[in-house]
């Protein structure tokens, strides 16, 4: 049984063979502009711009909490959007992490991972600006991707991850 695998490094420079997925955990209010999501930027401009298109036209897709949206960016090469967080503040409902929606995301993510044969590449999802913890987001990676076979690559970049 495949099990998480934590390395430091930039999950946006994945260094396996064969077709990658870079996951992370995008918030239900169309905001893209800090975290993990600069990185991806820096990189390819399509994660952004589909996410934004996405989340524009959302009265007529799957857009919200829980949905996964994948966008190619290279030969063999996605990124997957999974919208995981509710807004970006803390409030009186405590931090945007929406853990339910990270499993539902995380569950869709699987499916469309192993039609591709690809393996996961994340920093720690849910844990950055999200405000999550790892210790409840590590066993819904473990459930809903590890325990199904599919290899998942954890980076640590120094700052957290997400």
């Amino acid at each position: 049984m495949p099990e998480i695998t934590y390395v430091r490094g930039d999950a946006t420079v994945p260094s396996v063979k064969g077709p990658k997925v870079i996951a992370h955990v995008c918030n239900d209010i169309g905001g893209w502009g800090k975290g993990f999501v600069l990185a991806l930027s820096r990189r390819w401009p399509e994660p952004e711009a589909a996410y934004r298109s996405w989340h524009r036209d959302r009265v007529h897709n799957d857009f919200g909490l829980g949905s996964v949206q994948m966008v190619p960016v290279g030969r063999h090469l996605w990124v997957a959007n999974m919208i995981g967080q509710r807004g970006v503040r803390t409030g009186s409902k405590g931090a945007p992490v929406r853990y339910e929606a990270i499993d539902t995301a995380l569950a869709r993510l699987a499916g469309e991972v192993i039609e591709l044969g690809a393996s996961v590449h994340m920093p720690r999802i849910g844990c950055g600006l999200a405000g999550g913890k790892w210790s409840r987001i590590q066993p819904l990676v473990d459930a809903r991707l590890a325990q199904r076979g599919i290899s998942v690559t954890v980076y640590d970049h120094g700052e957290g991850g997400g």
